[in-house]
């Protein structure tokens, strides 16, 4: 826990807003919404971070509407998935303010995800090899093309 200590606030704030910002476009974002979500949730534990309330979500879920948490970290603010106590303990805030912006901020993904990964103290699990299954169609015949000796070999008959 020492070792997090070491890095600033406004820091970890930019590495949030850049893996926020790499996860809306992510073709598999739910690693970077994770490690988002665990930092966020350990700030507001250290009391380094504040809910402010909760805002409709902007993409409901199988058309039924739902709140997200907003949280304030340094001069950043996110969404996380709110708890039961913040919906007995926060104000609803109605819909999203889309005028307000996060500050422009310039970081490596990479960067924010070391910031972050030492943070909250997160290993990444050893390389899994990922089982990729060759396509194999009942209608496939392979080609013969390119199968044939080149150049051809001379038969004398």
């Amino acid at each position: 826990m020492a070792q997090h200590e070491t890095v600033s606030i406004q820091d970890l704030a930019k590495a949030i807003y850049t893996v926020n910002r790499h996860a809306k476009t992510a073709l598999e974002p739910q690693h970077l919404y994770f490690i988002k979500k665990e930092t966020i949730n350990r700030l507001l534990k250290e009391q380094k971070a504040k809910k402010i309330g909760l805002h409709f979500s902007e993409h409901p879920k199988l058309s039924n509407q739902h709140s997200t948490l907003l949280v304030q970290v340094d001069d950043y603010f996110f969404h996380i998935p709110p708890t039961k106590e913040d919906f007995q303990e926060l104000k609803h805030l109605g819909s999203l303010d889309h005028n307000f912006r996060n500050p422009q901020t310039k970081m490596s993904l990479a960067q924010a995800k070391k910031i972050i990964y030492q943070y909250i103290d997160y290993r990444e699990p050893k390389e899994k090899k990922k089982k990729t299954k060759k396509y194999t169609s009942t209608y496939y015949t392979p080609s013969s093309l390119g199968k044939m000796e080149w150049p051809p070999k001379k038969t004398f008959r």
